[in-house]
């Protein structure tokens, strides 16, 4: 029995050559869209002929079986320096609050004490250590009116116990001639009849006015004759 032939037949790539150089077969041909004389880059109104044709058997989906969803893409902020920002918080506390403003560390800041009192208790009443229990506003008066209405809160205060008060006087920025009433408040109680009433009084805390106002604390009763003798 003589073996079968293969079915299949090998050419090699010489007998190929002999049938394209005697032509004796030719390549299908496809219908290819006439692009036309174009250069690389085409024209606006090909591009669009083109578009057009290519979307000739394309269904637009309709409108109501479509599904839109919009989604919001938040950037990463850029992280604040770290110095900047705390720089910037204590200015809005500053501004806000007058947090970490120190009157005391200002030109305008005043303090005394009465006599034979340590300093310190001026610094504890500037630092909010006694309680303030009256106050009288004196600012935008002239001399002559502050002085009368702050003798009469003075009588009152003293008659009625009151040992924490809080004179405003303002700091006569405006003023031309300066904080003239701020000055006068000091001489009134410090000098005179008032002096033997005044344990210490110092700027008040920039909430309750600051170089604007002075809180003064005063003695539950009178410093004796003898006793202010004794004490020089």
């Amino acid at each position: 029995m003589k073996p079968r032939k293969p079915s299949l037949t090998f050419k090699s790539f010489q007998d190929l050559k002999t049938l394209v150089e005697k032509e004796s077969f030719s390549f299908p041909e496809h219908s290819l869209p006439d692009f036309g004389d174009y250069e690389e880059e085409l024209a606006p109104e090909v591009e669009e002929e083109l578009w057009a044709k290519a979307m000739e058997e394309v269904t637009p989906i309709e409108r109501e079986n479509s599904y839109e969803r919009t989604c919001q893409i938040r950037l990463p902020e850029n992280p604040p320096n770290r110095e900047d920002a705390e720089a910037i918080s204590k200015l809005k506390d500053l501004l806000k609050y007058g947090a970490g403003f120190e009157v005391a560390d200002t030109p305008e800041y005043i303090e005394g004490t009465g006599y034979n009192v340590p300093p310190e208790f001026a610094r504890r009443l500037h630092r909010g250590d006694y309680a303030i229990q009256a106050h009288v506003d004196l600012h935008g008066l002239c001399v002559s009116d502050a002085k009368e209405i702050l003798e009469k809160f003075l009588k009152w205060a003293v008659l009625t116990g009151k040992r924490g008060i809080l004179i405003v006087h303002g700091r006569g920025l405006s003023s031309p001639s300066g904080a003239v009433l701020k000055e006068k408040v000091i001489e009134w109680v410090t000098r005179g009849q008032w002096r033997k009433w005044i344990i210490a009084y110092a700027s008040a805390r920039i909430c309750d006015g600051g170089a604007g106002a002075t809180y003064v604390l005063l003695r539950t009763r009178p410093l004796s004759k003898g006793h202010r003798k004794s004490s020089t």
